[in-house]
């Protein structure tokens, strides 16, 4: 597929461009700073800028394409897929009323451009966020666990508010539409590098990961995710959480329950090491596998 993806070069991008160029997708990457990658073309790209979006969409994948048969009126031919992961990644990098003016309006002009120039296949990053646990003030629990789909977003800071706002707007788009239109919400990407730096500490200390319901998501099968949403036609609009198969601490369910979740409903028995973030909806609907999961000290 020819794919325009915003934000590319940012922490989940820099893995998932890859991945998706590795399976024969063709990608632009359209971003404030080059990604780099070998057959990726890099365009700097403003996305609250709507014409700078509307001519990117409209543009070319890279100048090898300069070499193809002569369209009509000269045009590139069309990307067949957006992947938008272009944000200000997370709240207090910006003034909060900058962060949720770039996130929102990024993601209006991504997808009506799309849509406008017969793109029929539109992949969001939406967030954990949105379920209102990860930025609030002071603790705030979730409702119940696991934690799906059809749990309550009420966040409290401009980032989740953004991405809330982001899925309404995908939401009302895909309605006029019907084009799909697939929101992300996704755990606390992890790289490969960061386990061996980072994940001690968690077994030491579970505490740090509480505001991530104690989840995560190797960026390599977030590669997945989005490759397998790219493949998957005729699901109008879906929100999907993403996350590995296990907890980020050395603590199994029970305990992780007892001392950080009392009092809090569980609407199904949990494995004792599954995650109380579900991604048990991909992988049903698009057969979500992830293969990288931590296993205390190692990356499968």
């Amino acid at each position: 597929m020819r794919v325009f993806f915003t934000g590319g070069s940012g922490k989940a991008g820099r893995h998932v461009v890859p991945w998706l160029a590795a399976r024969g997708h063709r990608i632009l990457n359209a971003d404030r700073v080059p990604l780099g990658h070998p057959g990726v073309h890099d365009l700097i790209c403003d996305i609250t800028d709507a014409g700078q979006v509307w001519s990117a969409l409209a543009g070319w994948a890279g100048h090898d394409e300069l070499d193809l048969p002569r369209r009509a009126l000269g045009n590139p031919p069309p990307f067949d897929a957006v992947v938008h992961f272009a944000a200000v990644p997370r709240m207090g990098m910006t003034p909060d009323s900058e962060c949720f003016r770039v996130n929102a309006l990024g993601t209006y002009n991504v997808i009506e451009a799309a849509l406008r120039l017969g793109i029929r296949k539109i992949v969001i990053a939406s967030s954990e966020t949105v379920y209102g646990i990860c930025f609030a003030q002071g603790e705030v629990k979730p409702a119940y666990l696991p934690v799906d789909e059809d749990h309550p977003t009420v966040p409290q800071d401009s980032y989740a508010m953004s991405k809330v706002v982001n899925e309404a707007t995908a939401r009302s788009f895909q309605a006029r539409s019907g084009a799909d239109i697939y929101a992300l919400r996704i755990n606390n990407v992890i790289e490969p590098h960061e386990y061996e730096r980072d994940f001690p500490r968690y077994a030491a200390d579970p505490a740090l990961r509480r505001r991530n319901i104690f989840a995560y998501i190797d960026a390599r099968d977030l590669g997945q995710m989005v490759d397998l949403c790219l493949l998957k036609d005729g699901l109008g609009f879906q929100v999907f959480n993403v996350s590995n198969d296990n907890h980020s601490v050395d603590m199994d369910s029970d305990a992780i329950a007892a001392r950080f979740y009392a009092g809090v409903p569980r609407t199904r028995e949990t494995g004792p090491r599954e995650t109380f973030y579900s991604s048990a909806k991909a992988k049903r609907m698009l057969g979500f596998a992830p293969r990288h999961d931590w296993d205390w000290g190692r990356s499968a």
